[in-house]
């Protein structure tokens, strides 16, 4: 379907005899945000980082942006933002040089004035001085943020974004990733464990043991998972115990 920003089928990751991510469908609708929910070592970091050319699967077919995430693994990179779970930009760089660093790297033209643009969006003008190693959580996430949008990406993939970060910063980042995706059209994958963020996505994928529980809006979940009358939180407590009883 055209209006699907990924669209894979079968994706299979092996480590050795242990499948950590097995024969996964995913598909995500352009210029929304897709909440990909799950416990730890349940598959979320091997997928997106499939669907970003990072790994190469090892069964399964599809697309990214419209391109092969087999063959074209190297353009799906060049047009796709991926924020890790841990801070990963030099800590004995200034937030402007390691923003000026990404730039560089993506080949950004008029880097100078991109780079203001980010410091700007992001509300790190007055700290563009700063060492990254001297930030806060809070401020390490907006500059990580900033990093993954300097050369524009259409897609973004989050992997928990806000772990370890204080209420107001997660609220504030959330604000922000929901103009991204409304107002921008920048299609959103992100991973989390907090059910009041997965209530922010457009549409929602539970995955545990390396197997896709359930997808759908929050309603479609929320059936699926066979508490019509619960919240997330239910519907999350509900499909893990199916889970553990077919694949654990």
């Amino acid at each position: 379907m055209s209006d699907l920003a990924m669209d894979v089928r079968g994706l299979t990751k092996r480590y050795g005899e242990r499948v950590v991510v097995d024969h996964v469908d995913l598909q995500v609708r352009a210029g929304t945000i897709c909440g990909f929910l799950g416990p730890n070592g349940s598959g979320k970091t091997t997928t997106i980082r499939m669907l970003c050319g990072l790994l190469k699967p090892d069964e399964g077919e599809g697309t990214c942006l419209g391109l092969d995430i087999i063959r074209d693994a190297s353009r799906i990179k060049r047009q796709a933002g991926y924020m890790t779970q841990r801070f990963g930009w030099y800590e004995d760089l200034s937030i402007r040089e390691n923003l000026d660093f990404v730039a560089r790297l993506f080949e950004v033209p008029d880097r100078e004035a991109v780079v203001d643009d980010a410091l700007k969006d992001l509300g790190l003008v007055e700290r563009q001085g700063q060492l990254a190693g001297q930030l806060s959580g809070g401020w390490k996430q907006r500059l990580a943020l900033a990093a993954c949008l300097i050369h524009d990406p259409k897609l973004l993939l989050l992997d928990e974004p806000t772990a370890g970060v204080d209420p107001k910063a997660r609220r504030e980042f959330w604000d922000h990733i929901q103009r991204l995706a409304h107002d921008k059209k920048m299609t959103v994958l992100v991973s989390t464990h907090y059910m009041d963020e997965a209530q922010r996505c457009d549409d929602l994928v539970y995955i545990a043991y390396g197997h896709v529980l359930a997808r759908g809006n929050e309603r479609e979940v929320l059936k699926q998972a066979g508490v019509e009358n619960g919240n997330l939180e239910d519907a999350f407590v509900a499909l893990i115990g199916r889970a553990q009883d077919n694949f654990a």
